[in-house]
């Protein structure tokens, strides 16, 4: 084992050396990455020291909770409480920040409201592969690097007497276990098992000192444990002592699998406590990936004496980070280099996600806890594939193809290991965060760009094993040609990323040559049809057989995931001709992304703050937005991509923290800015067409792996902001006459030129071959839709059905039996009288819709609801008699059919018209916990002959504790056996949530269905 470790880190000091002599005639692209970029507003991002895709990520950790905590920094911060060895990269969710180091001097401490600092953001600097700031409270200089799998702290304690180090493994989110032992007065490991977001991560770590610590204490539970050498709990922390302690170096290898995996990483890539080696080959690193796409121009060059003598300020002369190094003068960025910055930032944003999660020998711990070898590839983790597949993946079928083959046989290794393609996968965990199952598309788009090594037609199986199970209403997806409200919440969004997601399996099934496999996944890529309301051109959930009401497109809520039916109505990327003849043609689409762009309509609905850099509805911080200023390239004025793709890259990026106008999520964020300065934009994953729009760099040249350049030059780009229309183009200097792209022109290399302006070509623009994105074959019949207004009646009801195809005939019944072409043919309203099932198809040239199906219910006539205290509007349900109609809701609150009640008690009166004898009464409620919903403390009726004087009958108190956190039901039923004629309900709130909830104190919602006498 030894020979294998010295071989290993024998090659490992070589190829520091080569790559070293191999770059010294490399640009140092490092100098414009700003890794604070995105760590201010809502990006999440983290500034600390991270190797290119690294399973380590040593950064500060400034902020333990909420929302813009995430990642454990933020940018407005002042308090640090130590360096953790594990960070996500703009997620919207927390997790990670793993086992924490904190120096200290004096008395040690070990709480961390105790043994955190303050520090001044002048002395906090960030580089790729470095950090440092200074701690004010303990005048300790911290300095932090990375390799792949090593994090390396350089503590400076300038001239204390003594110097601490505290490791804290209760950090941060709920630990399940852990232990912590001293090997020697140079080394320590330890274990932590915790849970989060991943709900049961292990870490293993072992650390090194560069100097014998003179003392320890291990403490549980903040007690310490004399002369232990080892201690396990909840609740383990340590604190090891140096004499006259000057510079500390401690090297730190993680694992998931072992302390003797964490020492392999530890010694293969940390041979030894050269700090500045390690700071340097991991800069190195970060030029070799940065290397992968050089850009020029924007404005004159710097000379490079002006380039010696500069320090570059990015976020301008009055902010904090103003400041003169030595004899240095700051320098105001120039508008090209703040666009390099920006670029070069999000390029490294691009490469710090997803990680490397196997150690240097293979083993890795799967989704099934089980230790696995990755052979011949490294194996990730973090995956955040609801975002990336749309720009970060597709960047890196160009630039990354050897490591997409590695992310696709972890895919795979993951399916291998539990029978589901991954989601969003997190060390050991699938969290199934956001919807559809992107690892397709994934893989469809490096398959049809070549990318090989992998069992494609295992990859076959799992895409069908993946999309063909029954959960997140995939079931009721295949069943009724869409994901229908009443049946699973997001089903707008469900019903459009499960329809890509079969459409990139049906260009697998014609890659591999399976023909009845196409047909189907091609019919089912076309359910996007099924939720467009073609009346009002907006995507719009389907609810008991019509569409849901009542309907606000500015609306955030349970049908759309982050998002409302602005910015999801235009989510048809493989069928963009499809939706533009939904919409009434080529004109409709580009009126319709005119008014999305240009309203003046604001978000309503419940907060979301995802929805964030908003241009009219059009939603840049958030990725469902994504393609959609590239939509104008269908239409016959591609200006317009090329107008607001410039302005989408002015106004929501920037080179300071907040400069991203939305959640990083892993590289996405930073890959649209990146394909968009490029000008290329592949807005469908499996399509071979880049959409085109203005390069944002007078020279940009993409250094393709197989040895060749594809370069991109706008000469209009030197002249600064306004030059974003295209005037011409040509390709390898011969003229071009489309407004895309193929991916065998960017792939063999070649020379493409585009000439830009600063006034619309339209001439020039409408002569443009337009790029494709239809479906044609297997077209499929839109199921048809049943409306009324409303679900329940009193006395009658007029329903009214129709289909967005209008050729179709229609055909129903009343009586529950399902239709056929034998059915009576729909011509005219229908009146209803009593309690009907209606079920609907649309036929046409022999082809059949779906059924379609809805209930109608007639409320009981002898009971009357009177609400003494008003319901919440985002959760009214179906109304004013939403309690009394006859509809029970289920435990998934989102589905609509609850009434929420938040600040005062849910009251209401039921009058009976006359005394009358009543044997009980019950109200259902709800319970979700994590969703603020807990089941009232108590439920009180009351019964009065007259209506004015009140007698307290029962009270009933809740039997399930607002602990259990699964979302369930109750019924609180009284045994009445009186005669009355109004009964009060009284439902009383529980209250503030308590101290362990993440948001105690906030106030807690009485979610209710239904009152039931009898």
């Amino acid at each position: 084992m030894r020979l294998i470790v010295r071989s290993v880190v024998v090659a490992f000091m070589m190829f520091g050396v080569f790559n070293a002599s191999a770059q010294k005639k490399k640009k140092d692209l490092t100098q414009f990455v700003d890794p604070f970029i995105g760590t201010g507003g809502h990006g999440h991002t983290y500034p600390g020291a991270v190797a290119p895709f690294g399973m380590v990520q040593l950064s500060p950790d400034t902020r333990l909770e909420g929302w813009d905590g995430v990642s454990g920094y933020h940018y407005t911060d002042t308090v640090v409480y130590g360096f953790s060895h594990t960070h996500l990269s703009g997620t919207g969710i927390a997790d990670l920040c793993d086992v924490l180091f904190m120096p200290t001097t004096g008395q040690p401490q070990l709480k961390n409201t105790e043994y955190r600092s303050g520090f001044q953001k002048r002395n906090e600097t960030a580089s790729p592969g470095l950090y440092s700031t200074l701690l004010d409270k303990y005048n300790i200089g911290v300095e932090l690097t990375a390799t792949t799998r090593v994090g390396m702290h350089r503590y400076d304690y300038k001239d204390a007497k003594q110097g601490n180090i505290i490791i804290d493994l209760q950090h941060r989110d709920e630990v399940l276990d852990s232990w912590i032992e001293v090997v020697n007065d140079h080394e320590i490991r330890g274990f932590r098992r915790s849970r989060s977001w991943a709900t049961d991560q292990h870490l293993y770590f072992y650390a090194k000192f560069s100097k014998p610590f003179k003392s320890y204490g291990i403490a549980v539970n903040d007690n310490i444990q004399q002369g232990a050498k080892k201690a396990q709990g909840k609740n383990v922390k340590m604190c090891i002592q140096f004499d006259d302690p000057g510079v500390v170096i401690s090297k730190v290898g993680i694992s998931s699998v072992s302390t003797d995996g964490a020492l392999k990483n530890l010694d293969s890539e940390t041979p030894d406590f050269d700090f500045k080696k390690v700071v340097k080959n991991t800069k190195l690193a970060w030029n070799e990936e940065l290397s992968k796409i050089q850009v020029e121009g924007g404005a004159p060059a710097l000379s490079q004496q002006q380039e010696a003598n500069a320090v570059y300020n990015p976020y301008g002369s009055n902010s904090s980070a103003a400041r003169v190094k030595g004899n240095k003068k700051i320098i105001m960025p120039d508008y090209a280099r703040q666009k390099q910055i920006i670029f070069y930032s999000a390029l490294y944003h691009c490469f710090s996600a997803p990680s490397i999660y196997n150690d240097v020998d293979g083993q890795y711990r799967g989704l099934d806890q089980k230790i696995h070898t990755a052979n011949g590839f490294n194996y990730y983790t973090a995956f955040s594939l609801w975002d990336t597949y749309r720009a970060e993946n597709p960047l890196l079928n160009i630039i990354d193809r050897k490591r997409t083959l590695d992310f696709i046989k972890t895919f795979l290794a993951v399916y291998e290991q539990g029978g589901l393609l991954p989601i969003w996968p997190l060390a050991t965990t699938e969290t199934y965060c956001m919807v559809g199952n992107h690892s397709i598309p994934v893989i469809v788009d490096a398959y049809a760009k070549g990318i090989r090594g992998f069992d494609a037609e295992e990859a076959f199986k799992a895409m069908k094993a993946s999309v063909n199970r029954n959960q997140f209403g995939l079931d009721n997806y295949r069943a009724t040609g869409g994901v229908n409200a009443d049946v699973e919440h997001e089903s707008v969004a469900k019903t459009l990323d499960y329809a890509i997601d079969d459409w990139c399996i049906a260009q697998m099934a014609k890659m591999l040559n399976k023909p009845d496999d196409y047909a189907e996944y091609i019919k089912r890529a076309q359910y996007w049809k099924n939720v467009h309301n073609n009346q009002n051109g907006f995507m719009q959930a389907r609810d008991n057989g019509g569409w849901y009401t009542p309907f606000e497109p500015t609306e955030i809520n349970n049908n759309y995931t982050e998002g409302n039916a602005w910015q999801y109505s235009f989510l048809v990327p493989q069928d963009v001709e499809g939706l533009a003849k939904s919409l009434g043609g080529k004109q409709a689409l580009e009126n319709k992304l005119d008014e999305l762009f240009s309203t003046t309509a604001k978000l309503s609905g419940r907060r979301q703050d995802d929805v964030t850099g908003l241009i009219g509805q059009y939603a840049h911080g958030n990725e469902p937005s994504h393609h959609i200023a590239y939509l104008y390239n269908f239409t016959n004025s591609p200006d317009k991509t090329q107008y607001y793709v410039d302005k989408i890259l002015r106004e929501q990026y920037s080179a300071k923290p907040d400069g991203l106008s939305g959640n990083e999520d892993c590289g996405q964020m930073s890959a649209w800015y990146i394909m968009s300065s490029l000008g290329l934009y592949n807005i469908a994953p499996g399509q071979q067409q880049y959409q085109i729009t203005a390069p944002q760099f007078a020279k940009i040249v993409i250094n393709l792996e197989n040895g060749k350049k594809f370069t991109i030059s706008n000469p209009g780009a030197t002249v600064g902001r306004g030059n974003f229309y295209i005037q011409g183009m040509s390709l390898d200097r011969k003229p071009y006459n489309k407004i895309f792209l193929n991916y065998e022109d960017v792939a063999n290399g070649g020379d493409f030129e585009v000439f830009t302006g600063s006034l619309a070509n339209k001439l020039f623009m409408q002569e443009l071959e337009k790029p494709t994105s239809k479906i044609t074959d297997k077209l499929i019949v839109p199921n048809p839709y049943i409306t009324s207004g409303t679900k329940t009646f009193k006395n009658s009801i007029t329903i009214e059905i129709g289909c967005a195809d209008k050729l179709a005939k229609i055909y129903y019944t009343l009586d529950g039996s399902t239709p056929t072409a034998s059915s009576t043919q729909y011509n005219k309203p229908v009146n209803i009288v009593v309690n009907t099932t209606v079920k609907a198809i649309a036929i046409r040239d022999g082809k059949s819709s779906f059924v379609d199906v809805a209930n109608f219910t007639k409320i009981r006539g002898d009971i009357k609801l009177t609400l003494i205290n008003k319901y919440l509007p985002n959760y009214s349900a179906q109304g004013d008699e939403t309690l009394v109609n006859g509809i029970h809701g289920t435990a998934n609150w989102r589905l609509g059919n609850w009434q929420g009640y938040q600040g005062n008690d849910l009251e209401a009166v039921i009058d009976l018209g006359q005394v009358k004898p009543v044997k009980q009464v019950s109200i259902g409620t709800l319970q979700d916990t994590r969703s603020w919903i807990v089941f009232p403390s108590k439920v009180e009726y009351w019964l009065s002959d007259d209506g004015k004087n009140y007698k307290l009958a029962s009270t009933i108190n809740s039997k399930i504790e607002v602990k259990a956190l699964e979302p369930q039901t109750q019924e609180y039923t009284a045994s009445i056996n009186k005669k009355t004629r109004y009964i009060k309900v009284i439902a009383r709130q529980f209250g503030a949530l308590p101290e362990w909830h993440e948001s105690k104190g906030g106030p807690t919602y009485i979610f209710a269905d239904e009152i039931t006498v009898e």
